[in-house]
């Protein structure tokens, strides 16, 4: 599923994060200390090599809604943006943290001028966030930076099931 909106085009596709050759930025659902873990961040770092664990540790520890920026090594992609999602319910404020991992990853973008991007589902994981609510938070957020944008042109959400996919297909129709 696609939706576009004056000059941006979003969509919601089943598949792999490490597999994303048509954008320019992948954004690791990373941990605080950007190492390699199980999930989205073991398959980034696996597929990246050694190097990207390498340049982590230059921008380690991160703090929850925060994002930085690295090289994507042997990924076919130009950049990483690495974001730490909050963990669901241990802070009443996780939200408003999520939604800021989605906003810094795409000031980063914007700040690198890089025109597409592909985003896991953050914090759904072990870090236990609902995938109904996280899509909300996502997409929600996605919407409301759009205006803000002015080298992005596309953006996607690649999630792992089916399931997951149709979640973000159903609040893509909802909020649009």
């Amino acid at each position: 599923m696609e939706v576009t909106n004056a000059k941006i085009s979003i969509e919601a596709v089943k598949g792999g994060i490490t597999q994303q050759p048509d954008v320019e930025a992948i954004v690791n659902a990373a941990n605080a200390e950007l190492t390699t873990g199980g999930g989205v961040a073991g398959a980034i770092h696996h597929a990246a090599g050694p190097d990207l664990y390498k340049e982590c540790q230059d921008f380690a520890p991160i703090r929850p809604g925060e994002a930085v920026i690295t090289g994507a090594h042997k990924l076919p992609n130009k950049y990483v943006i690495h974001c730490l999602g909050p963990v669901y319910e241990r802070k009443k404020n996780h939200e408003e943290l999520l939604a800021n991992c989605y906003k810094n990853a795409l000031k980063l973008a914007e700040e690198n001028t890089i025109t597409s991007i592909a985003f896991p589902a953050i914090s759904t994981g072990v870090f236990g966030y609902p995938m109904e609510e996280a899509a909300e938070v996502a997409v929600r957020t996605i919407l409301g930076e759009l205006p803000r944008l002015k080298q992005v042109e596309k953006i996607k959400f690649v999630l792992f099931t089916q399931a997951d996919l149709e979640i973000y297909q159903k609040k893509l129709e909802e909020l649009q």
